[in-house]
């Protein structure tokens, strides 16, 4: 799950949960504004009734309501029956004391169901009633200490400026069943969704917490707790490489480390190795395990964009080399060998960049191990000039653009099948120029264009004469261009007859955001007779999904799994284990950078289907 998908569901749940809970404490402030409300409403009326009753006391009675009514049975009954018809569910009790002598109150009328015998005794609290007495004025008791809310409301009845007596309405203040009723299961419902929204969030934050651990346990070497190539795919789809600088780091003689102590020190000295290098870079730096004894490291430049990468790898060429590691009691050291790409950007692809911090490596094993070799240290002991724009048109117009081939050999019968056309140029002195010096110029300009279309009709030239099969290089951004596929398939046209003996090879490690048109235009030039080659497969990462969505005939695994495949174990059951899937996938094998006698003897002994390399062939200009 993406950390911005994740966010919204927080959001999302917040806001619901934010908005439940305002409704919730919406909802009791509203029940106690109605319950105010009601209470406001009820002492207002209550005020009237005992105005009224007062009024109506008056009417009777001239001057004593004690003795009068004392007097006269029949004037009690019919007032109490006129009080009575004020009493309801919430006016439950109305009646009418007076004081004695003794500062006692008692009964005069009462109108409740429930109604007190005339002159007796009732007790109240005397500090509000005899408060009536004295102020002259109504009083309101609020008697909250009781289960229910009930007010009691107090007016004097006086005559000649004297209260000889209090009506008394009690009444309850709670919130009106029907009311009540209606905001009691909204309110339930709410804390429903508050338990629902709460079990959400868990459930969501604990999905997530696996989602992370799972996603971190996907793209982490599990034996060093480095990052994984699959890692290195997702990473090279998000960074800047202009960011950047590569550092490969490979330890000297790890095979012989595994022969002496076994593997289990060998994985000690990997984990070891890794957590010290760990410690030495920042968390805006990225190790990854790129192979056996490999470590692939990302350094970043800064604001400044400082070469960063050469002291560090210095600082950790000597730390490695100071550091003894204990194995069972026996004391290990180790030494590495560093390679670095300070500058990706020179470069076609980030793989290239990969690729040739890695030739930097062996550059440095070959120099004696334990050492840090960089493409511009090189370039400082061998200057090679990068070829302007300019030159290189010349030279096209001219036509010294040409090929040198490099056979390819089947494993099996040690025999010749096909060719690998590589482009040089000729200078007017004869100096053969690289493509390292050239390409990098014109990729991306019309120049390219010309460039393309001249070699393949240098390569269709070969065919025609030799009669053999002949592989070119393209990007698959070769495939998406529009100018540059219209120029592949005028040339195919052109050539049909002669079509069926060219393989076109793809970079493998560039990634594929119009994988439908790639597809579409493959198919289209298969249809050609041709044969479609995935090259450099293993170099960075190995997207298996290609062949879901490709058409692939060809399959070259990658020099830096065929290197090593003598030495290390590891690399050795990767590479088997992509033999044996092209096997199922009847997509025919090529293992490059065969270097050596041991290292052809492990891709025959794979059963990989065919060889590449300077052991058996270097390049040249004729065929």
């Amino acid at each position: 799950m993406k950390k911005q998908t994740i966010a919204i569901y927080i959001v999302l749940f917040l806001f619901i949960f934010t908005s439940i809970t305002y409704l919730f404490f919406s909802t009791n402030t509203i029940q106690k504004d109605i319950n105010t409300n009601i209470e406001k409403i009820l002492v207002s009326q209550a005020g009237s009734f005992a105005k009224n009753i007062e009024k109506e006391i008056h009417s009777y009675i001239k001057k004593d309501p004690y003795s009068e009514l004392k007097k006269d049975e029949a004037l009690r009954h019919r007032m109490e029956h006129a009080i009575a018809t004020i009493v309801n569910e919430y006016f439950q009790y109305v009646y009418v004391l007076y004081r004695d002598a003794n500062n006692n109150f008692r009964y005069l009328l009462d109108g409740s169901a429930d109604k007190g015998s005339f002159n007796q005794r009732l007790n109240v609290e005397k500090e509000y009633w005899n408060k009536v007495y004295t102020t002259k004025k109504p009083v309101i008791i609020n008697q909250n200490n009781l289960e229910n809310i009930w007010i009691t409301y107090l007016q004097p009845v006086i005559f000649d400026n004297e209260v000889k007596a209090v009506v008394a309405i009690d009444f309850s203040t709670q919130l009106p069943a029907s009311v009540y009723n209606a905001i009691e299961p909204l309110k339930k419902v709410f804390i429903y969704i508050f338990v629902s929204i709460s079990l959400l969030v868990a459930i969501l934050a604990f999905q997530t917490f696996l989602g992370i651990k799972s996603k971190k346990a996907s793209i982490t070497d599990a034996l060093t707790q480095t990052y994984n190539r699959t890692f290195l795919r997702e990473l090279l789809e998000r960074i800047n490489i202009a960011d950047y600088q590569i550092m490969m780091i490979d330890i000297d003689h790890f095979k012989q480390i595994n022969d002496n102590y076994g593997h289990k020190a060998g994985d000690l000295i990997l984990a070891k190795t890794a957590q010290l290098i760990n410690n030495m870079i920042r968390k805006e730096d990225y190790l990854i395990r790129f192979g056996g004894e490999e470590f692939l490291l990302f350094i970043k430049r800064g604001k400044h964009k400082r070469p960063l990468a050469y002291k560090i790898a210095q600082r950790i060429r000597r730390r490695i080399e100071k550091t003894s590691f204990d194995y069972e009691g026996k004391v290990i050291t180790i030494t590495a060998s560093i390679g670095l790409t300070c500058e990706p950007t020179h470069f076609k692809t980030v793989s290239d960049a990969i690729k040739n911090a890695d030739e930097m490596l062996y550059s440095a094993k070959r120099a004696g191990r334990n050492t840090v070799i960089s493409k511009a240290i090189q370039e400082q002991n061998n200057p090679v000039e990068k070829k302007s724009i300019d030159d290189i048109k010349e030279a096209l117009e001219d036509g010294r653009l040409t090929c040198y081939f490099q056979a390819i050999y089947n494993t099996q019968r040690v025999a010749i099948v096909k060719y690998e056309a590589l482009a040089r140029i000729i200078e007017k002195d004869g100096t053969v120029i690289a493509p390292f010096q050239f390409l990098g110029t014109i990729i991306n300009t019309n120049i390219y264009n010309d460039f393309t279309k001249q070699i393949l009709e240098i390569t269709f030239a070969k065919i025609k004469e030799k009669k053999i099969t002949i592989s070119i290089n393209l990007n698959f951004s070769d495939i998406i261009d529009n100018k540059t596929y219209a120029t592949i398939l005028e040339e195919l046209k052109n050539h049909k007859e002669l079509a069926k003996w060219l393989i076109i090879e793809l970079l493998e490690y560039e990634h594929l955001t119009q994988n439908e048109l790639v597809s579409e235009r493959l198919e289209e030039i298969r249809s050609y007779g041709i044969k479609i080659a995935l090259d450099d497969f293993g170099s960075g990462y190995a997207n298996y999904i290609v062949f879901q969505t490709l058409p692939i005939d060809i399959l070259k695994l990658d020099g830096s799994l065929i290197k090593d495949i003598d030495a290390s174990d590891v690399t050795y059951k990767i590479t088997r284990s992509i033999v044996t899937l092209a096997k199922e996938l009847n997509i025919v094998t090529v293992a490059e950078f065969v270097h050596s006698k041991s290292v052809l003897d492990k891709v025959t002994e794979l059963e990989i289907d065919e060889a590449q390399g300077f052991y058996l062939a270097k390049p040249s200009p004729d065929i």
